[in-house]
């Protein structure tokens, strides 16, 4: 089966790229022994991981490698007069550049600004003008942006509150009833023994009284006669 070739970009997947990483590290290990040896050449690779964890390898001795390739670039990298002074004159002239850029990026901030003002034209007035516009309207926009996601942050933390006050007027709700009937069942018990004192088998007044309840002036034996 043919493998498809592979994209040359970082491999989003953290163990996939471990994987690659594991897999390629030590075919090219393979690779620099190999050459060491069938060409009698002076190898050194070094390897650092995302993590920092450091792979090496040496034909001899990898510091004397890296004193002799430091040794080769000072050699055939050594700049002549004439060079050193062409790239002073370049980072003049870019020097000079630069500061001619603030010098206009400063007067156009004071213009912004409104200060500066006299010496400007009617058309330069109304490009700042126009710029201010556009800047004002833009920032009206992020504003009003602002604002909506703070009302909508709002709303959901009203919405949280409300859940949250409605369960816990459901837990008093409940609380309350079993309160209720708990009290009521104590006050039947309470009840009771005043209940047993005021039973029929007490005594009770027999005697008639003849008249309105608030006289009772006339008292009228069992032994009635009548006229």
């Amino acid at each position: 089966m043919v493998r498809g070739k592979t994209q040359m970009k970082r491999i989003e997947n953290p163990t996939s790229r471990q994987v690659t990483f594991s897999k390629r590290r030590n075919g090219l290990m393979k690779k620099a022994f190999e050459l060491s040896i069938l060409c009698d050449a002076e190898v050194a690779l070094i390897v650092f991981s995302t993590r920092g964890r450091l792979y090496e390898f040496a034909s001899s001795s990898i510091l004397e490698t890296i004193e002799r390739y430091r040794g080769h670039n000072r050699i055939n990298n050594a700049p002549t007069t004439s060079d050193s002074v062409e790239n002073t004159q370049h980072l003049m002239e870019e020097a000079e550049n630069m500061m001619k850029r603030i010098d206009l990026l400063e007067t156009s901030k004071r213009k912004l600004l409104g200060e500066d003002l006299g010496t400007c034209s009617i058309n330069e007035l109304q490009k700042i003008e126009q710029q201010l516009e556009k800047s004002i309207t833009k920032i009206r926009a992020k504003k009003t942006q602002v604002y909506k996601e703070q009302i909508d942050q709002l709303k959901e933390k009203e919405k949280a509150l409300a859940a949250e006050n409605f369960m816990l007027s459901q837990k008093y709700d409940s609380y309350s009833s079993q309160r209720a009937k708990k009290d009521g069942i104590e006050n039947i018990a309470e009840a009771e023994p005043f209940a047993d004192q005021s039973s029929p088998s007490s005594d009770v007044e027999t005697e008639l009284f003849i008249g309105l309840p608030e006289s009772r002036t006339r008292r009228i034996s069992p032994n009635l006669r009548t006229n």
